[in-house]
């Protein structure tokens, strides 16, 4: 049986880092909406600002660190993918289009056989 370890934030300044930066976007948007008479350039220069300020707050906590560490292996992996090229992408391509014709049309008569069978021969609805 694996074991996993599940990490939580546990400092207390972590914690506060994480409602600063929660209630700096609160402001922010209070801020920008309160703020409506002064302008719109006053407007959207304060939401960035505090926006700016919140995400600081949060990228500077363990979970900030943790979240740009995602973000970095992720795109390590993604670097990792070997794309295939222009015509083995089209080629791919129009198998995935034939099988969805070839589907398309084996449903089709399915359904219309199903339809005749039943709608025609067994219940007698269409004469």
């Amino acid at each position: 049986m694996a074991t996993s370890q599940v990490q939580t934030v546990s400092t207390g300044a972590d914690k506060a880092k994480l409602v600063a930066a929660a209630a700096l976007v609160v402001a922010a948007l209070a801020a920008f909406y309160l703020l409506g008479n002064r302008g719109p350039l006053v407007q959207w220069v304060v939401l960035v600002l505090g926006l700016v300020f919140a995400a600081g707050a949060f990228f500077s906590s363990e979970s900030g660190r943790q979240l740009v560490a995602f973000g970095r292996d992720a795109w390590r992996e993604v670097r990792k993918v070997v794309w295939p090229a222009r015509k083995e992408a089209i080629q791919i391509t129009a198998y995935v289009f034939g099988f969805v014709l070839i589907m398309a049309l084996f449903l089709w008569l399915t359904d219309k056989t199903l339809e005749w069978l039943f709608y025609d021969l067994i219940l007698g609805w269409r004469k």
